[in-house]
């Protein structure tokens, strides 16, 4: 075998060990071992059970078949996430995938509804959205004359379980065991081998982290260091449970925010998930625990299970000859359901990255930076939810609204606030609407839009929002209930229980 990196070791499994097996022997099976080391006794985390659109490419890269993988993982579409509450107890919006009117080259379209809301007023903007509206009215399908944005709610073990076999079927080789030591070359630092707890040696060349928030490479074998970000989001426990399916299946992640946190269901084909993201400083774990079991409406299928964590990330995700993913990288709360997205997003930038000889530390560098700014984007974003809103009514919002947010951030709530104005950067998941839907939805109101929509007459301002929302409800009416489409769709019996 010649000189490089010919031999892989991912150690540990769930959803980011398989996803790296998955796409690594998509890529490399011919030409590189790739084993795959997971404890039977170590239970994974299991709470990421809702994507973002990116994910479609992520299954054409593996030529996975949609209608297969959602009978296999329970999954059902998502369009978006209601935020209730959030704004103030009682309101509502919803940050929806698809795209918003009509845009011109001067400007969004979010200046023009502005400019018609404070006129004569207008329809509710989440009017102009064919996926938010079919969302509200609990509707989907798969048009063939428009691509709608969709992604998924999966049930994670089952995700995992797939990506498994599809593994294997590649050549990944498992190995069941605890990892008992990592053992370092003397002069080099990188990792040479997985010593496992039955005495078996597993060497390699690379290492992939998937060991969750113990993280026993990445950082306790290489001490890469971690950046700490609950200044910005505190929230440090959250509780999770399963309840049976009961009614109608929504298109959409529920986020519901309460006096210490928020909670969220997910709703898949067989049965709900139901947790509460919670800051032990605000509350108590009994407190948080009961809050979360009295909202049921459904009855639980499992114990809750409490977890605890930090935000905040690695700082470096590649160091030496490993690199760390999912909870092994750091940690974001799942509240724009981005824990999946990054494991993807790495992973396809370690493909572009993959050392084609010896490791080259400009490429662990440039691998680094991008990562970096991947996070620290969605970081932003979310920090953005708990800095912008009217929420008075605890300590614990009253904390958040108070708290100073990182300059990026603050410039861009500003930005918004003075004119409506709003940008993405090439890398960024979150594009303009988002930011305009989550940062309108939680009450930030512009003071000015932009010039050029004076410049359009009443009349045709009128005119074109009338037809663009006629046109979306057209649309919609055609659609079947979202429960229908994915019975079809997936060969499932979801009558109502």
């Amino acid at each position: 075998m010649k000189p490089g990196v010919n031999k892989i070791v991912i150690a540990g499994g769930g959803t980011a060990g398989w996803m790296s097996a998955a796409l690594l022997s998509k890529a490399f099976a011919a030409t590189k071992e790739i084993v795959l080391v997971e404890s039977d006794a170590i239970p994974t985390v299991g709470v990421g059970e809702a994507t973002v659109p990116p994910l479609q490419l992520f299954h054409e890269f593996l030529d996975v078949n949609e209608r297969e993988f959602m009978r296999a993982t329970d999954a059902t579409f998502k369009l978006g996430i209601e935020f209730e509450n959030w704004r103030e107890p009682g309101h509502k919006y919803m940050h929806a995938f698809g795209h918003f009117g009509k845009d011109s080259w001067h400007c969004r379209f979010f200046n023009y509804w502005l400019a018609a809301a404070r006129d004569k007023g207008s329809a509710d903007f989440e009017n102009y959205c064919l996926e938010l509206t079919a969302a509200r009215q609990n509707k989907f399908t798969i048009m063939a004359n428009r691509q709608v944005q969709y992604a998924y709610h999966l049930d994670a073990g089952k995700y995992a379980q797939c990506l498994r076999t599809f593994s294997e079927t590649l050549g990944v080789k498992r190995m069941a065991g605890n990892i008992g030591e990592v053992k370092l070359n003397p002069d080099s630092g990188h990792i040479e081998a997985l010593q496992l707890e039955s005495g078996e040696v597993v060497e390699g060349d690379f290492f992939i982290d998937c060991t969750g928030a113990r993280a026993l490479l990445i950082e306790g074998a290489l001490h890469t260091g971690f950046e700490d970000w609950s200044h910005w989001l505190p929230s440090d426990s959250a509780y999770a449970v399963q309840t049976e399916r009961s009614g109608e299946i929504p298109p959409y992640t529920r986020s519901i925010a309460n006096h210490s946190g928020w909670q969220w269901r997910i709703p898949l084909q067989s049965r709900r998930g139901n947790g509460h993201v919670f800051c032990s400083a605000f509350t108590s774990d009994q407190a948080a625990l009961d809050l979360m079991i009295d909202s049921l409406d459904a009855k639980p299928i499992n114990e809750p299970r409490l977890i605890r964590f930090k935000t905040g990330a690695r700082r470096k995700q590649w160091h030496k000859n490993c690199v760390a993913l999912g909870l092994s990288s750091g940690f974001l709360e799942p509240l724009e359901s981005t824990s999946i997205h990054l494991i993807q997003r790495n992973l396809m930038r370690l493909i572009q990255w993959f050392p084609s000889d010896q490791i080259n530390p400009a490429e662990v560098d440039e691998f680094n930076r991008q990562a970096r700014e991947d996070t620290e984007a969605i970081r932003d974003f979310i920090i953005m939810h708990y800095k912008v809103h009217n929420r008075r009514d605890s300590d614990f919002w009253r904390h958040c609204s108070g708290m100073d947010v990182p300059d990026d951030l603050s410039h861009r709530i500003e930005l918004f606030k003075s004119s409506a104005k709003v940008f993405k950067r090439s890398y960024e998941l979150f594009g303009e609407e988002s930011w305009i839907q989550v940062l309108w939805g939680q009450g930030l109101m512009p003071e000015h839009h932009h010039p050029f929509v004076d410049t359009i007459s009443e009349q045709e301002l009128y005119q074109t929002l009338d037809e663009l929302r006629s046109t979306i409800r057209r649309q919609v009416s055609d659609m079947p209930s979202h429960g229908d489409f994915v019975g079809r769709y997936c060969n499932a019996n979801l009558s109502n229980h």
